[in-house]
C-alpha cells in the first residue's frame, strides 16, 4: 500500500485515531458496484456489500492500532484505500510487541467469523432464502468477504499480516535485521507467485496489489540492510534511548538541519560543532524516536541484535 494520506478525506476520529479515506476509493467503488449489478435485484445491495467490505477492513485496522497502543506503541491514524487499509502503527521495537500489534488485526476477522456464520444459519432456519433472497445472499457474501480477507491476509507474504507475523516470530530467534531480511525474501517469492496468478486469472486488481507488495518488499529489504549495518556499529556508553533502550552508535551519524554537516550529537551534547545550532530533541537511529538529550542518560544499555 502507498504510505501517506495525501489525497485522503478525513472521516472521523475515534479513540484518538484519525480515519482517512483516499479519493480513489470512490472511483473503485463506482466501478465495483456497477459491475456487480447482476448479483442482486437492486444495485442498492451491491452498494451495501461494498460498504460492508469497507467496515470489515476498518475494524481490522482498528485491531492493529488499539493493540499497538496496548503494548506502549504509537498509532494515530488509519488510511483506507481501494485495495485495503493501512494502520500506521509504531510498536516498541520488540518482537512480542510487534507480534501482538500485527496479529490483532486478523484476530478481528477470526472473531467475526462465528458471529457472521451464526447470523447466516439463523437466516436460513427462518427461510430468508425464499422470503428475502437479496438479504440472504448479502449475509453469505459478507461472511465470504470476511473469510477471504482473513485467508489472504494470513499468507506468509511480506507486508501482508501473515508475512509480518512470520517476521515477528523469526525475530525471537534470529534478531531484528535477519528476520526482516528473511520475511522480505519470502515476500518477493510470494509476490512473484501472485503476479503469475493474477495473469492467469486476468485480474487487474490482484496485479496492482502484487506490484505494491513488491514495492514494500524492496523497501523492507533496504531497511533490513540498514538495520544490519546499524547493529554492527560500536555503541556509546552512558546513554540509551528512553523508548527502545538501545545505546546510540559512536560516530557522525546525525546531520545538522542548518549547515548540513554530519556530527556525533552525543559527543557535543546535541550542539552542532560547525554552526553552534542546538537541537531540542535527538533521534534514535534504531527506533526513530525523538527525545530530549537529558532523557538519554542510561542505566540499562542494550545493543540491538542482528
Amino acid at each position: 500500500m502507498p504510505t501517506g494520506r495525501q489525497g485522503s478525506i478525513h472521516l472521523f476520529r475515534f479513540a484518538g485515531i484519525d480515519v482517512f479515506l483516499h479519493w480513489s476509493w470512490f472511483v473503485v467503488a463506482v466501478f465495483e458496484i456497477s459491475g456487480g449489478f447482476k448479483s442482486y435485484s437492486s444495485v442498492t445491495w451491491n452498494a451495501l456489500e461494498y460498504l460492508a467490505l469497507f467496515l470489515i477492513v476498518m475494524i481490522h485496522e482498528f485491531g492493529h492500532s488499539l493493540a499497538c497502543r496496548q503494548v506502549g506503541g504509537k498509532a494515530d491514524h488509519i488510511v483506507l484505500w481501494p485495495l485495503g487499509g493501512v494502520a500506521y502503527v509504531n510498536p516498541p521495537p520488540r518482537p512480542g510487541a510487534t507480534l501482538w500489534s500485527i496479529a490483532a488485526g486478523p484476530l478481528v476477522n477470526v472473531v467475526l467469523l462465528p458471529i457472521l456464520a451464526m447470523i447466516c444459519l439463523f437466516g436460513r432456519s427462518l427461510g430468508w432464502a425464499a422470503a428475502m433472497p437479496n438479504a440472504y445472499a448479502f449475509l453469505w457474501t459478507v461472511l465470504a468477504i470476511n473469510a477471504g480477507l482473513l485467508v489472504f491476509n494470513m499468507l506468509p507474504i511480506y507486508p501482508l499480516d501473515g508475512g509480518q507475523i512470520l517476521r515477528s516470530l523469526l525475530w525471537f530467534v534470529v534478531g531484528r535485521a535477519r528476520s526482516l531480511m528473511a520475511a522480505t525474501v519470502i515476500g518477493f517469492i510470494g509476490a512473484a507467485g501472485l503476479i503469475m496468478f493474477a495473469l492467469w486469472r486476468q485480474s487487474i486488481w490482484l496485479g496492482v496489489l502484487s506490484f505494491f507488495i513488491l514495492l514494500n518488499c524492496w523497501g523492507g529489504l533496504r531497511h533490513a540492510q540498514a538495520l544490519s549495518r546499524l547493529a554492527k556499529l560500536p555503541r556509546r556508553d552512558g546513554f540509551a534511548c528512553p523508548w527502545c533502550q538501545a545505546a546510540p552508535p559512536v560516530g557522525n551519524y546525525w546531520v545538522c538541519g542548518q549547515c548540513k554537516n554530519a556530527f556525533d550529537t552525543f559527543q557535543t551534547q546535541a550542539v552542532c560543532p560547525y554552526c553552534a545550532a542546538q537541537f531540542p530533541v535527538t533521534k534514535c537511529l534504531d527506533c526513530g524516536e525523538l527525545r530530549p538529550m537529558r532523557e538519554w542518560a542510561a542505566q540499562t544499555i542494550v545493543a540491538p541484535p542482528l
